[in-house]
């Protein structure tokens, strides 16, 4: 079953069309990724399944018992956000931000929760450390668990691998692979790194304002020996 559907889906601003027409849905299991130029549409697809913007026309739906607020989201980071002053423990932790309800503090289920997510992604060691004085590499691991602790069902990675070295990619790469694979959770991934995100995925959703393709690695691929697709 879909955990999100977007049907016909027209994004405009200020009355011009970032997107037009586009139809997709993302299911239980899925690891897709999603390309195009710059300036194609991408990050407002992205913004419009985690609900932060919305169709002028067209539908985006929420399924199989996902919520909006239930999205992991790992947005591309700024100079700003590298050097942010906070402990690993606290970014993490603030990913349960949405599950704190009528609270003012994390109680105990929240932090045991964010200790889980850092030990799945190895980090736990880390908690104390101040944030900006980790590697680009442990960076993402931590923006990794912030984003598992807002779900088990779906995370929204946007160029998650930008900026690292080789060896820091493909361990955040290996990450992304178990937690689709032995976790179950749905992976949407922006990239233009085509032959690293595709090695993994099983579907691909090339945007150009709307969508000019959207189907299975293997489809992609014979496509575009035959010249139909870039």
């Amino acid at each position: 079953m879909a955990l999100i559907t977007l049907l016909d889906v027209t994004i405009a601003f200020e009355g011009v069309p970032a997107v037009e027409h586009v139809s997709y849905q993302v299911n239980r299991g899925d690891y897709m990724v999603l390309i195009g130029e710059n300036g194609s549409g991408k990050s407002t697809l992205m913004r419009a399944m985690l609900g932060l913007v919305h169709p002028c026309a067209g539908t985006v739906r929420y399924g199989d018992g996902l919520k909006r607020n239930q999205i992991g989201y790992l947005p591309q980071q700024t100079a700003v956000q590298r050097d942010f002053p906070a402990s690993v423990e606290e970014v993490v932790l603030s990913g349960c931000i949405n599950q704190l309800g009528s609270r003012f503090f994390y109680g105990k289920n929240l932090q045991r929760k964010a200790h889980e997510k850092m030990a799945l992604l190895d980090i736990e060691k880390l908690s104390d450390k101040s944030y900006r004085t980790l590697s680009g590499g442990q960076q993402q691991r931590v923006l990794l668990a912030r984003a598992l602790c807002a779900t088990d069902a779906l995370l929204l990675l946007d160029e998650p691998v930008t900026g690292l070295d080789p060896g820091s990619t493909q361990e955040l790469y290996g990450l992304i692979r178990q937690l689709n694979r032995e976790h179950g959770v749905s992976v949407v991934m922006v990239s233009h790194d085509l032959h690293g995100s595709m090695a993994d995925a099983n579907k691909v959703l090339v945007v150009d304002r709307g969508v000019s393709f959207c189907g299975s690695i293997e489809e992609y691929r014979r496509q575009r020996m035959e010249g139909m697709v870039e």
